[in-house]
């Protein structure tokens, strides 16, 4: 998806039709909920995004090249508890390492730089993609060159920021707006958090994997080129749960709902494709001059 050249996760609860969106800050993350895109993306700027890659696409000079990449934490906290935001060191390093494990095999690893802590309850509440208060705080804190990767934890809970489990950039859009790069996460997705379905750190697996140029597994449904990577089957729709047998397109390969680009829950999700890590390295080296 790639419209806006930023991707959004999404909740959508069941429980709250009635209910409108502001209330979902009196209790976030109490109620049962599931993933849902935030984004819509047609294809003509899909087309126009690909045929610009496949124009600058820099070459590989070795399959098996390797890099390390550098992220940068900023809790944004309303209040010195979990609930309002102050996560633990012990849970920011658990989320780098459920990173590495899940980019294993991609070549691609990650370090953790610096955690930054910030009260703000105005950002914590209400971050959200293109707000003035998301430029305010990135403007402010966002740190490193085009291959460092900025990840804004905050709360996502008023305004179009609600129910958002988090949202990010893309590698092409760096050189036009170098100070949004990077995502924002909700708190309450990093490992051991109290997101239920969604608290083993895979929401930030997967932005990372949209910062990182990848799109959903479900992009284009049956029809088209999808996500632009060849071993991903088409996939008409996004997956929620874990529906191991579900085969959505007549094409060749059940649905990959154990991919990290699709919307199933965090315990179901396991791997990235030796496609989407060609992709991966490719987006890296084009437009973060990454040499990989």
């Amino acid at each position: 998806m790639v419209a806006s050249l930023s991707v959004a996760f999404t909740f959508a609860a069941s429980l709250v039709a009635a209910v409108p969106r502001p209330y979902i800050r009196d209790a976030p993350h109490d109620i049962e909920r599931h993933r849902g895109c935030g984004t819509n993306i047609g294809a003509a700027r899909k087309a126009s995004a690909e045929r610009r890659f496949q124009s600058e696409r820099m070459p590989a000079e070795s399959e098996n090249a390797t890099a390390t990449l550098d992220i940068y934490f900023h809790v944004v906290y309303m209040n010195e508890t979990i609930e309002g935001g102050y996560v633990p060191d012990s849970q920011i390093q658990a989320q780098v390492d459920t990173m590495n494990a899940d980019y294993n095999s991609t070549g691609i690893s990650w370090n953790l730089v610096n955690i930054t802590r910030i009260q703000n309850e105005d950002w914590f509440l209400r971050v959200a993609p293109n707000s003035t208060q998301e430029l305010e705080m990135k403007t402010t804190y966002r740190q490193g060159n085009a291959s460092t990767l900025n990840v804004y934890t905050v709360g996502l809970m008023e305004g179009d920021g609600a129910g958002l489990l988090g949202y990010a950039t893309f590698p092409m859009d760096f050189n036009d707006a170098p100070t949004n790069d990077g995502v924002v996460l909700l708190f309450s997705t990093l490992p051991g958090s109290s997101s239920p379905k969604y608290n083993l750190g895979r929401t930030l697996t997967h932005e990372s994997g949209h910062w990182c140029g990848l799109y959903h597994t479900f992009q284009g449904g049956c029809t088209g080129s999808g996500d632009e990577v060849d071993d991903t089957p088409a996939e008409e729709s996004p997956a929620y749960g874990c529906p191991l047998k579900r085969d959505t397109c007549s094409s060749k390969g059940a649905d990959p709902v154990q991919n990290f680009m699709d919307y199933t829950d965090d315990a179901c999700m396991t791997n990235f494709t030796k496609g989407q890590a060609k992709r991966i390295k490719a987006e890296l080296r084009t437009y973060r001059g990454v040499d990989v």
